[in-house]
């Protein structure tokens, strides 16, 4: 006997309503550092570890810092990874010291803009790495040099440039990550010194998180007078109609001891050279160069780059741009006494210049002495009585005898 059979009572409809749906994930908050506070950091030694980097960048009194994440001037043999554990460690202690932004400068061999195809082969495996140890530690941002474009055209220059970048980045997920093409001071054939080059390669890296650059002593160099009030004005309003003022996150702050125009590269400590503490005065509380929106840009860093000649020159560039920002009181403390440059560095340094010397000067006389020895040998003396020509005898008629 079956069993009876129940009447349907109720009949359900699918809403689609009903359906679950994960709730999606809340947008990520903006690091400190963008808070809109000033943010002035400086290039600091990775030696020893990375780490050491933080801890100087905090002794100077800074809030943001530069590093390069390997040796600037050699090709890399070694893994392109840094240990698991050392970045681990520095991710850690950054977020500690609440420093930022962390900006990476790339490998000063690299040359992007390179017509050889070897040594463009080779700067865009160097870049590429460059970009992996970026993401490694977490750096925000990652500069790197135009390069410099040999006999090719200028034009030529700015396609290879943006190709180079293209495949660096390749099939690598960059998250916040964001290259910065460095404007150059212009010394031989290098691209990007005249910014309308520069708005061209970002213009070219469309689908790339690129941004720019600026650096002070290099635009001096290059003829942006950002030393007089109307030419700081004229300068921005290029770099907003090229550009966009929006698009330059980093600015390495450093005077120069080359005048206007002179297209060539060296910096000089804040106030000492050709550009001038007035003007960086200005550069550092002007409000289209500020942090805060809308005229400014959260979390633009001012970045030094200058030299260290004596124990100290880092710890005072640092409290110098403090002071000129109008931000002394509300600087980050400084440890007293502290520099990068330790006397004892100072003296390594010095006898290593010194033996550099020795050895030029021993070269440079070797090759004197080497120069002063005869071109050609000379002839044998012959005996006096084979001198002796017999008198009216001709040359002939000597040959023969």
């Amino acid at each position: 006997m079956g069993m009876p059979e129940q009447p349907l009572t109720h009949v359900s409809e699918f809403d689609p309503e009903d359906e679950y749906r994960p709730e999606p994930e809340p947008e990520p908050l903006p690091p400190k550092w963008m808070d809109g506070s000033v943010r002035i950091g400086i290039h600091a030694s990775i030696a020893g570890s990375y780490v050491n980097a933080l801890e100087a960048a905090r002794k100077l009194g800074c809030n943001a810092l530069q590093i390069f994440s390997a040796s600037p001037r050699m090709w890399q043999g070694a893994p392109a990874r840094p240990p698991q554990a050392d970045a681990a460690a520095f991710r850690e202690r950054r977020a500690e010291l609440g420093l930022g932004p962390l900006v990476i400068h790339a490998n000063y061999l690299i040359n992007l803009a390179a017509s050889q195809p070897m040594l463009q082969t080779r700067s865009i495996q160097a870049f590429h790495d460059e970009v992996v140890r970026a993401l490694d530690l977490d750096a925000d941002f990652l500069v790197v040099h135009p390069g410099s474009r040999g006999d090719a055209r200028p034009e030529q220059s700015v396609a290879t440039v943006i190709e180079s970048v293209k495949q660096g980045s390749k099939r690598v997920y960059l998250g916040h990550l964001r290259i910065l093409i460095e404007n150059t001071a212009g010394m031989g054939t290098a691209v990007g010194w005249r910014l309308e080059e520069l708005a061209e390669i970002l213009a070219g890296l469309k689908n790339v998180p690129a941004a720019a650059c600026l650096d002070t002593a290099h635009l001096f160099a290059a003829g942006y007078d950002i030393k007089t009030e109307a030419g700081l004005t004229s300068t921005l309003d290029m770099v907003d109609n090229t550009i966009g003022l929006e698009r330059v996150p980093v600015f390495h702050i450093n005077d120069s001891k080359i005048p206007l125009g002179g297209r060539v590269d060296r910096h000089e400590n804040i106030g000492e050279g050709k550009i001038g503490a007035e003007a960086f005065h200005r550069i550092l509380t002007h409000s289209r160069l500020g942090a805060m929106p809308p005229e400014g840009l959260a979390g633009r860093a001012f970045i030094l780059e200058t030299p260290i000649d004596q124990p100290g020159d880092d710890r005072r560039n640092v409290a110098k741009l403090w002071e000129l920002a109008g931000l002394a009181e509300q600087a980050p403390p400084a440890e007293k006494g502290f520099s990068m440059l330790t006397p004892a560095i100072k003296k390594v340094q010095e006898k290593t210049a010194s033996d550099a010397r020795k050895v030029e000067r021993t070269k440079m006389k070797l090759e004197a002495s080497a120069g002063d020895g005869p071109s050609k040998k000379k002839k044998a003396h012959k005996p006096a009585a084979e001198k002796a020509k017999p008198a009216g005898q001709s040359k002939k008629s000597r040959k023969r005898g």
